[in-house]
Protein backbone atom coordinates (compact mmCIF):
# COMPACT_ATOMS: atom_id res chain seq x y z
CA UNK A 1 0.00 0.00 0.00
CA UNK A 2 1.27 3.24 -0.53
CA UNK A 3 0.60 6.53 1.85
CA UNK A 4 -0.65 9.68 1.51
CA UNK A 5 0.46 12.40 3.86
CA UNK A 6 -1.60 15.67 4.75
CA UNK A 7 -1.24 18.23 7.40
CA UNK A 8 -3.49 20.45 8.36
CA UNK A 9 -1.69 23.96 7.88
CA UNK A 10 -3.61 25.05 4.82
CA UNK A 11 -6.11 27.51 2.98
CA UNK A 12 -8.50 27.28 0.13
CA UNK A 13 -10.13 30.97 0.21
CA UNK A 14 -10.92 31.79 -3.45
CA UNK A 15 -10.21 36.10 -3.81
CA UNK A 16 -10.76 37.90 -6.91
CA UNK A 17 -7.42 40.14 -8.08
CA UNK A 18 -6.82 41.94 -11.64
CA UNK A 19 -3.74 40.90 -12.87
CA UNK A 20 -2.34 41.31 -16.33
CA UNK A 21 -1.67 38.52 -18.06
CA UNK A 22 2.22 38.53 -18.52
CA UNK A 23 4.76 35.54 -18.83
CA UNK A 24 7.16 35.67 -15.65
CA UNK A 25 10.29 36.65 -16.58
CA UNK A 26 12.20 34.70 -13.57
CA UNK A 27 11.99 32.29 -11.50
CA UNK A 28 13.58 31.50 -8.02
CA UNK A 29 15.05 27.78 -8.20
CA UNK A 30 15.54 28.04 -4.59
CA UNK A 31 11.65 28.43 -4.01
CA UNK A 32 10.92 24.73 -5.36
CA UNK A 33 11.15 21.98 -3.81
CA UNK A 34 9.01 19.40 -1.38
CA UNK A 35 7.88 20.78 1.98
CA UNK A 36 8.95 18.70 5.14
CA UNK A 37 5.67 17.64 7.02
CA UNK A 38 4.42 15.62 9.83
CA UNK A 39 1.60 13.75 8.74
CA UNK A 40 -1.65 12.90 10.80
CA UNK A 41 -3.60 11.36 7.92
CA UNK A 42 -3.08 8.41 5.64
CA UNK A 43 -4.84 7.86 2.55
CA UNK A 44 -4.19 4.41 0.69
CA UNK A 45 -3.97 3.81 -2.92
CA UNK A 46 -3.38 -0.10 -3.94
CA UNK A 47 -0.53 -0.99 -5.44
CA UNK A 48 0.43 -4.58 -6.43
CA UNK A 49 3.91 -6.70 -6.27
CA UNK A 50 6.83 -6.39 -3.98
CA UNK A 51 8.26 -3.12 -3.04
CA UNK A 52 5.45 -1.58 -4.42
CA UNK A 53 6.46 -1.38 -8.27
CA UNK A 54 5.42 1.04 -10.77
CA UNK A 55 5.21 0.53 -14.42
CA UNK A 56 6.22 -3.38 -14.46
CA UNK A 57 9.14 -2.14 -12.69
CA UNK A 58 10.39 -2.99 -8.89
CA UNK A 59 13.18 -0.68 -6.73
CA UNK A 60 14.47 -2.66 -3.98
CA UNK A 61 15.86 -0.51 -0.83
CA UNK A 62 19.07 -0.45 -2.03
CA UNK A 63 17.50 1.39 -4.98
CA UNK A 64 18.18 -1.71 -7.56
CA UNK A 65 15.61 -1.27 -10.45
CA UNK A 66 14.16 -5.17 -11.86
CA UNK A 67 11.34 -5.90 -13.82
CA UNK A 68 9.15 -7.03 -11.48
CA UNK A 69 7.00 -10.01 -10.47
CA UNK A 70 3.39 -10.05 -10.03
CA UNK A 71 1.25 -10.53 -6.50
CA UNK A 72 -1.48 -12.64 -8.18
CA UNK A 73 -3.24 -12.29 -4.96
CA UNK A 74 -2.81 -8.65 -4.99
CA UNK A 75 -3.97 -8.48 -8.49
CA UNK A 76 -7.46 -10.22 -7.83
CA UNK A 77 -7.92 -8.03 -4.77
CA UNK A 78 -7.08 -4.69 -6.95
CA UNK A 79 -10.14 -6.60 -9.25
CA UNK A 80 -12.43 -6.29 -6.87
CA UNK A 81 -12.13 -2.57 -6.32
CA UNK A 82 -12.99 -1.78 -10.17
CA UNK A 83 -15.51 0.31 -10.69
CA UNK A 84 -18.90 -1.44 -11.67
CA UNK A 85 -19.53 0.81 -15.06
CA UNK A 86 -17.10 1.17 -17.86
CA UNK A 87 -18.60 4.83 -18.17
CA UNK A 88 -16.25 7.05 -20.87
CA UNK A 89 -16.36 10.69 -22.02
CA UNK A 90 -14.63 12.39 -24.44
CA UNK A 91 -14.50 15.79 -22.42
CA UNK A 92 -14.06 15.59 -18.40
CA UNK A 93 -13.53 18.72 -16.48
CA UNK A 94 -11.65 18.65 -13.56
CA UNK A 95 -12.23 22.10 -11.57
CA UNK A 96 -8.74 23.10 -9.58
CA UNK A 97 -10.79 25.52 -7.30
CA UNK A 98 -12.97 22.68 -6.25
CA UNK A 99 -10.36 20.09 -6.22
CA UNK A 100 -8.24 22.08 -3.91
CA UNK A 101 -11.03 22.72 -1.62
CA UNK A 102 -11.90 19.15 -1.62
CA UNK A 103 -8.18 18.45 -0.33
CA UNK A 104 -8.35 20.76 2.17
CA UNK A 105 -12.01 19.29 3.52
CA UNK A 106 -10.20 16.06 4.04
CA UNK A 107 -7.18 17.65 5.60
CA UNK A 108 -9.53 19.77 7.90
CA UNK A 109 -11.96 16.55 8.64
CA UNK A 110 -9.15 14.04 8.66
CA UNK A 111 -9.77 11.39 6.18
CA UNK A 112 -7.95 9.70 3.89
CA UNK A 113 -7.40 10.74 -0.07
CA UNK A 114 -9.81 8.81 -1.71
CA UNK A 115 -9.67 7.09 -4.99
CA UNK A 116 -11.24 9.21 -6.97
CA UNK A 117 -9.35 12.19 -6.00
CA UNK A 118 -5.98 10.08 -6.42
CA UNK A 119 -6.78 9.07 -10.38
CA UNK A 120 -8.76 12.30 -10.82
CA UNK A 121 -11.96 11.30 -11.67
CA UNK A 122 -10.25 9.44 -14.69
CA UNK A 123 -9.14 11.55 -16.44
CA UNK A 124 -6.39 9.55 -18.89
CA UNK A 125 -4.90 13.33 -20.92
CA UNK A 126 -5.06 16.73 -20.07
CA UNK A 127 -6.03 17.97 -23.54
CA UNK A 128 -7.00 21.57 -22.54
CA UNK A 129 -6.50 24.39 -19.76
CA UNK A 130 -8.89 26.99 -18.86
CA UNK A 131 -8.59 30.20 -16.90
CA UNK A 132 -11.82 31.43 -15.69
CA UNK A 133 -11.16 34.48 -14.16
CA UNK A 134 -15.10 35.24 -13.88
CA UNK A 135 -15.33 32.06 -11.39
CA UNK A 136 -11.40 32.30 -9.86
CA UNK A 137 -10.85 28.70 -11.21
CA UNK A 138 -8.91 27.20 -13.92
CA UNK A 139 -10.18 23.68 -15.30
CA UNK A 140 -8.36 20.62 -16.66
CA UNK A 141 -9.74 18.79 -19.31
CA UNK A 142 -9.68 15.74 -21.18
CA UNK A 143 -10.89 12.12 -22.15
CA UNK A 144 -11.62 9.87 -18.89
CA UNK A 145 -13.38 6.94 -17.92
CA UNK A 146 -14.05 4.12 -14.97
CA UNK A 147 -10.81 2.25 -14.08
CA UNK A 148 -9.50 -1.02 -12.54
CA UNK A 149 -5.96 -2.03 -11.61
CA UNK A 150 -3.99 -3.96 -13.74
CA UNK A 151 -1.23 -6.61 -13.34
CA UNK A 152 1.26 -3.95 -13.00
CA UNK A 153 0.16 -2.12 -10.34
CA UNK A 154 -1.45 0.93 -12.96
CA UNK A 155 -4.93 2.59 -13.05
CA UNK A 156 -5.87 1.88 -16.36
CA UNK A 157 -9.42 2.39 -18.40
CA UNK A 158 -11.77 -0.14 -18.27
CA UNK A 159 -12.28 -0.18 -22.08
CA UNK A 160 -9.04 1.37 -23.34
CA UNK A 161 -6.43 0.26 -21.17
CA UNK A 162 -5.11 3.71 -21.17
CA UNK A 163 -3.42 4.67 -17.61
CA UNK A 164 -5.49 7.55 -15.64
CA UNK A 165 -3.53 10.61 -14.67
CA UNK A 166 -2.55 10.79 -11.06
CA UNK A 167 -3.20 13.24 -8.62
CA UNK A 168 0.59 13.14 -6.90
CA UNK A 169 1.57 13.43 -10.52
CA UNK A 170 0.20 16.57 -11.21
CA UNK A 171 1.56 17.98 -7.72
CA UNK A 172 4.74 17.05 -8.68
CA UNK A 173 4.61 18.76 -12.15
CA UNK A 174 3.53 22.18 -10.10
CA UNK A 175 6.04 21.44 -7.18
CA UNK A 176 8.39 21.46 -10.05
CA UNK A 177 7.23 23.68 -12.72
CA UNK A 178 10.08 26.58 -12.74
CA UNK A 179 13.27 24.02 -12.01
CA UNK A 180 11.87 22.70 -15.19
CA UNK A 181 13.01 25.75 -16.75
CA UNK A 182 16.40 26.02 -15.44
CA UNK A 183 19.43 23.65 -16.04
CA UNK A 184 19.15 20.37 -16.85
CA UNK A 185 15.33 20.63 -16.71
CA UNK A 186 13.28 17.45 -15.91
CA UNK A 187 15.14 14.18 -17.00
CA UNK A 188 16.10 10.80 -16.19
CA UNK A 189 19.28 9.01 -17.41
CA UNK A 190 20.42 5.40 -17.39
CA UNK A 191 24.00 5.06 -18.28
CA UNK A 192 27.45 3.19 -17.36
CA UNK A 193 30.05 4.57 -15.32
CA UNK A 194 33.40 5.82 -16.83
CA UNK A 195 34.99 2.81 -15.12
CA UNK A 196 33.00 0.11 -16.65
CA UNK A 197 33.48 1.88 -19.73
CA UNK A 198 37.12 1.46 -19.68
CA UNK A 199 37.10 -1.62 -18.66
CA UNK A 200 34.90 -3.09 -21.35
CA UNK A 201 37.64 -1.04 -23.85
CA UNK A 202 40.23 -3.22 -22.41
CA UNK A 203 38.46 -6.05 -22.78
CA UNK A 204 37.52 -5.33 -26.33
CA UNK A 205 41.12 -4.81 -27.28
CA UNK A 206 41.93 -8.57 -27.72
CA UNK A 207 41.67 -9.52 -30.97
CA UNK A 208 41.13 -12.72 -30.05
CA UNK A 209 37.92 -12.43 -28.55
CA UNK A 210 35.13 -14.51 -30.36
CA UNK A 211 31.36 -13.78 -30.07
CA UNK A 212 29.63 -16.12 -28.18
CA UNK A 213 27.40 -16.35 -24.59
CA UNK A 214 30.64 -15.99 -22.90
CA UNK A 215 31.36 -12.83 -24.49
CA UNK A 216 28.52 -11.41 -23.30
CA UNK A 217 29.12 -12.63 -20.01
CA UNK A 218 32.43 -10.49 -19.70
CA UNK A 219 31.21 -7.64 -20.98
CA UNK A 220 28.16 -7.38 -18.65
CA UNK A 221 30.47 -8.23 -15.59
CA UNK A 222 33.11 -5.16 -17.16
CA UNK A 223 30.29 -2.55 -17.66
CA UNK A 224 29.04 -3.47 -14.25
CA UNK A 225 25.89 -1.81 -12.74
CA UNK A 226 24.43 1.43 -14.72
CA UNK A 227 24.19 4.37 -12.69
CA UNK A 228 20.51 5.83 -12.84
CA UNK A 229 20.40 9.83 -12.33
CA UNK A 230 17.23 11.58 -12.15
CA UNK A 231 16.90 15.68 -12.52
CA UNK A 232 14.02 18.31 -11.90
CA UNK A 233 11.95 16.14 -9.34
CA UNK A 234 11.90 14.15 -6.05
CA UNK A 235 13.78 11.02 -6.57
CA UNK A 236 11.51 9.52 -4.69
CA UNK A 237 8.37 10.16 -6.70
CA UNK A 238 5.88 8.24 -8.74
CA UNK A 239 6.33 10.91 -11.14
CA UNK A 240 10.27 9.99 -11.34
CA UNK A 241 9.84 6.49 -10.62
CA UNK A 242 7.69 6.27 -14.39
CA UNK A 243 10.89 8.10 -16.45
CA UNK A 244 12.98 5.84 -15.40
CA UNK A 245 10.78 3.01 -15.69
CA UNK A 246 9.77 3.56 -19.19
CA UNK A 247 13.59 4.26 -19.82
CA UNK A 248 14.43 0.95 -18.76
CA UNK A 249 11.52 -0.54 -20.36
CA UNK A 250 12.52 1.09 -23.89
CA UNK A 251 16.04 0.22 -23.93
CA UNK A 252 15.26 -3.68 -22.97
CA UNK A 253 13.09 -3.29 -26.17
CA UNK A 254 15.52 -2.07 -28.14
CA UNK A 255 18.29 -4.06 -27.41
CA UNK A 256 16.16 -7.26 -27.47
CA UNK A 257 16.47 -8.25 -23.92
CA UNK A 258 12.75 -9.09 -23.90
CA UNK A 259 10.20 -8.82 -26.98
CA UNK A 260 8.07 -6.11 -27.77
CA UNK A 261 4.35 -6.52 -26.20
CA UNK A 262 3.38 -5.21 -29.86
CA UNK A 263 2.98 -6.72 -33.52
CA UNK A 264 6.09 -5.74 -36.59
CA UNK A 265 8.07 -4.20 -34.06
CA UNK A 266 11.34 -5.75 -34.03
CA UNK A 267 14.45 -5.18 -31.94
CA UNK A 268 17.17 -3.08 -32.85
CA UNK A 269 19.20 -5.88 -32.45
CA UNK A 270 17.13 -7.76 -34.69
CA UNK A 271 17.47 -5.06 -37.13
CA UNK A 272 21.30 -5.40 -37.07
CA UNK A 273 21.32 -8.61 -38.07
CA UNK A 274 18.93 -8.20 -40.83
CA UNK A 275 20.21 -4.93 -42.56
CA UNK A 276 24.18 -5.56 -41.23
CA UNK A 277 25.56 -2.31 -39.73
CA UNK A 278 28.59 -0.13 -40.59
CA UNK A 279 30.38 0.63 -37.47
CA UNK A 280 33.77 1.90 -37.69
CA UNK A 281 33.95 0.99 -33.71
CA UNK A 282 32.52 -0.10 -30.64
CA UNK A 283 29.20 1.76 -30.84
CA UNK A 284 27.19 2.38 -28.44
CA UNK A 285 23.36 3.76 -29.54
CA UNK A 286 21.42 5.88 -27.27
CA UNK A 287 17.88 6.27 -27.03
CA UNK A 288 15.95 8.74 -25.25
CA UNK A 289 12.14 9.68 -25.11
CA UNK A 290 11.33 13.76 -25.44
CA UNK A 291 8.34 15.99 -25.66
CA UNK A 292 5.94 15.70 -28.81
CA UNK A 293 3.74 18.17 -29.39
CA UNK A 294 2.11 19.98 -32.26
CA UNK A 295 2.32 23.95 -31.50
CA UNK A 296 0.10 25.05 -28.68
CA UNK A 297 -3.31 26.11 -29.17
CA UNK A 298 -4.32 29.32 -27.38
CA UNK A 299 -7.03 31.86 -27.63
CA UNK A 300 -6.27 35.55 -28.57
CA UNK A 301 -6.43 36.27 -24.39
CA UNK A 302 -4.17 33.54 -23.77
CA UNK A 303 -7.00 32.15 -21.06
CA UNK A 304 -7.33 28.75 -23.33
CA UNK A 305 -5.05 26.41 -24.32
CA UNK A 306 -5.21 23.26 -26.17
CA UNK A 307 -2.64 20.66 -26.01
CA UNK A 308 -2.04 19.07 -29.68
CA UNK A 309 -0.13 16.28 -30.99
CA UNK A 310 0.89 12.38 -29.80
CA UNK A 311 3.40 14.11 -26.46
CA UNK A 312 6.17 11.53 -26.62
CA UNK A 313 8.70 10.32 -29.22
CA UNK A 314 11.70 8.04 -29.21
CA UNK A 315 15.16 9.95 -30.21
CA UNK A 316 18.60 8.57 -31.07
CA UNK A 317 21.69 9.01 -31.31
CA UNK A 318 24.93 6.82 -31.65
CA UNK A 319 27.87 7.49 -29.41
CA UNK A 320 31.43 5.68 -29.50
CA UNK A 321 33.76 4.20 -26.24
CA UNK A 322 36.92 5.83 -27.20
CA UNK A 323 40.64 4.88 -26.58
CA UNK A 324 40.11 5.94 -23.06
CA UNK A 325 36.69 3.99 -22.44
CA UNK A 326 34.69 7.46 -22.64
CA UNK A 327 31.64 7.24 -23.86
CA UNK A 328 31.84 10.05 -26.73
CA UNK A 329 28.42 11.40 -28.84
CA UNK A 330 28.69 11.57 -32.42
CA UNK A 331 25.62 13.38 -32.63
CA UNK A 332 24.87 11.23 -35.55
CA UNK A 333 22.24 8.35 -35.75
CA UNK A 334 22.74 5.12 -37.58
CA UNK A 335 19.88 4.38 -39.80
CA UNK A 336 18.99 0.90 -37.74
CA UNK A 337 18.71 2.93 -34.73
CA UNK A 338 16.77 5.85 -36.38
CA UNK A 339 14.41 3.27 -38.09
CA UNK A 340 14.05 1.53 -34.24
CA UNK A 341 13.16 4.75 -32.94
CA UNK A 342 10.72 5.99 -35.21
CA UNK A 343 9.35 2.69 -34.96
CA UNK A 344 8.29 3.58 -31.69
CA UNK A 345 7.57 6.85 -32.22
CA UNK A 346 4.32 5.42 -34.76
CA UNK A 347 3.41 2.72 -32.16
CA UNK A 348 3.45 4.83 -28.88
CA UNK A 349 0.17 5.07 -28.44
CA UNK A 350 -0.23 1.00 -29.21
CA UNK A 351 2.46 0.85 -26.53
CA UNK A 352 1.19 2.58 -23.91
CA UNK A 353 -1.73 0.04 -23.98
CA UNK A 354 0.22 -2.93 -23.80
CA UNK A 355 2.78 -1.36 -21.04
CA UNK A 356 0.79 1.26 -19.40
CA UNK A 357 4.21 3.01 -17.97
CA UNK A 358 4.45 4.63 -21.69
CA UNK A 359 1.02 6.32 -21.32
CA UNK A 360 1.53 7.34 -17.61
CA UNK A 361 5.29 9.10 -18.90
CA UNK A 362 2.90 11.12 -21.76
CA UNK A 363 0.57 11.63 -18.90
CA UNK A 364 3.47 13.19 -16.54
CA UNK A 365 4.67 15.21 -19.99
CA UNK A 366 1.12 16.33 -20.24
CA UNK A 367 1.27 17.54 -16.94
CA UNK A 368 4.26 19.24 -17.07
CA UNK A 369 3.46 21.67 -19.63
CA UNK A 370 0.34 21.87 -18.13
CA UNK A 371 2.28 23.58 -14.96
CA UNK A 372 4.89 25.49 -17.42
CA UNK A 373 1.48 27.27 -18.77
CA UNK A 374 0.03 27.92 -15.53
CA UNK A 375 3.36 28.79 -14.29
CA UNK A 376 4.63 30.55 -17.39
CA UNK A 377 1.60 33.04 -17.37
CA UNK A 378 0.63 33.43 -13.71
CA UNK A 379 -2.81 32.08 -14.32
CA UNK A 380 -3.32 31.46 -10.32
CA UNK A 381 -3.10 34.93 -10.30
CA UNK A 382 -4.77 36.13 -13.46
CA UNK A 383 -8.16 34.46 -12.13
CA UNK A 384 -7.50 35.48 -8.31
CA UNK A 385 -7.62 31.82 -7.04
CA UNK A 386 -5.64 30.39 -4.30
CA UNK A 387 -4.11 27.01 -5.10
CA UNK A 388 -1.22 26.20 -2.15
CA UNK A 389 -2.43 22.72 -1.87
CA UNK A 390 -1.95 21.68 -5.94
CA UNK A 391 0.40 24.23 -6.83
CA UNK A 392 2.81 25.22 -3.95
CA UNK A 393 3.56 21.71 -2.34
CA UNK A 394 2.12 22.68 0.71
CA UNK A 395 0.44 20.52 2.83
CA UNK A 396 -0.20 17.27 0.69
CA UNK A 397 2.59 15.20 -0.38
CA UNK A 398 2.04 11.92 -2.47
CA UNK A 399 3.46 8.37 -2.35
CA UNK A 400 7.09 8.01 -1.97
CA UNK A 401 9.00 5.06 -3.70
CA UNK A 402 12.68 3.60 -3.14
CA UNK A 403 14.82 5.88 -4.90
CA UNK A 404 16.38 4.44 -7.83
CA UNK A 405 19.81 4.19 -7.81
CA UNK A 406 21.45 1.36 -10.41
CA UNK A 407 20.83 -1.43 -13.22
CA UNK A 408 22.34 -4.18 -12.83
CA UNK A 409 23.61 -4.88 -16.71
CA UNK A 410 21.70 -6.82 -18.92
CA UNK A 411 23.73 -6.34 -22.15
CA UNK A 412 22.76 -7.21 -26.04
CA UNK A 413 25.55 -7.42 -27.85
CA UNK A 414 25.97 -8.29 -31.88
CA UNK A 415 29.27 -8.42 -33.73
CA UNK A 416 29.99 -6.26 -36.97
CA UNK A 417 32.73 -6.73 -39.60
CA UNK A 418 34.56 -3.86 -37.98
CA UNK A 419 33.46 -3.55 -34.58
CA UNK A 420 30.74 -4.41 -31.87
CA UNK A 421 27.54 -2.66 -30.87
CA UNK A 422 26.74 -2.95 -27.17
CA UNK A 423 23.33 -1.35 -25.97
CA UNK A 424 24.50 0.25 -22.17
CA UNK A 425 22.44 3.72 -22.29
CA UNK A 426 18.96 5.78 -22.49
CA UNK A 427 16.67 8.58 -20.72
CA UNK A 428 13.92 10.64 -20.51
CA UNK A 429 14.31 14.82 -21.39
CA UNK A 430 11.38 16.41 -20.85
CA UNK A 431 11.65 19.73 -21.70
CA UNK A 432 8.12 20.73 -21.17
CA UNK A 433 9.07 24.70 -21.43
CA UNK A 434 10.16 23.93 -25.37
CA UNK A 435 6.41 23.54 -25.68
CA UNK A 436 5.63 27.03 -25.19
CA UNK A 437 7.17 28.22 -28.16
CA UNK A 438 5.54 29.52 -30.51
CA UNK A 439 1.63 28.62 -29.74
CA UNK A 440 -0.90 29.03 -32.77
CA UNK A 441 -3.87 31.89 -31.93
CA UNK A 442 -7.76 30.26 -32.63
CA UNK A 443 -10.66 29.33 -30.69
CA UNK A 444 -10.78 27.51 -28.13
CA UNK A 445 -14.09 26.29 -27.10
CA UNK A 446 -15.04 27.27 -23.33
CA UNK A 447 -15.88 24.27 -21.46
CA UNK A 448 -19.65 23.49 -20.16
CA UNK A 449 -20.86 25.17 -16.85
CA UNK A 450 -20.29 22.95 -13.72
CA UNK A 451 -23.90 21.13 -12.62
CA UNK A 452 -25.25 21.97 -9.74
CA UNK A 453 -24.94 18.68 -8.02
CA UNK A 454 -21.58 18.69 -9.68
CA UNK A 455 -18.26 18.04 -7.11
CA UNK A 456 -15.37 18.90 -8.13
CA UNK A 457 -15.29 17.08 -11.89
CA UNK A 458 -18.22 16.45 -14.48
CA UNK A 459 -18.60 15.63 -17.98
Amino acid sequence: MLKWQLTLRCSCALVLASIALQPRDSFAQASVGSTSIRPFVLGFTPVIGRNGFVGGVSVDAEGVITRAVVDAKGLLAARSDALASDRKTKLRMVSLGALEKALAELVVNRKPIPEEVSFLAGIQRVEYVFALPDKSDIILAGPAESWRVDDRGVAIGVTTGLPVVRLDDLLEAFRTAEIAATGRGISCSIDPTEEGLARLQTLLKNRNLQFSRRTTDLMQKAVGANQITVTGVAGDSHFARVMVAADYLMKRLAMGLEDAPVAAMPSYMNLVAKQGARSAGTASPRWWLAVNYSPLLRTEDGLSWQLRGPGVKAMTENGFVDSTGTLVESGRADRQAQRWADTMTAKYEELSRAEPVFGELRNCMDLAVVAAIVTHYDLVKHVGAELPLLTKGKHVRGPRYHNPQTVEPHLSVARTRKGWIVGVSGGVDLDSWSVLNEPETGAVSRPSDCPSDATWWWD
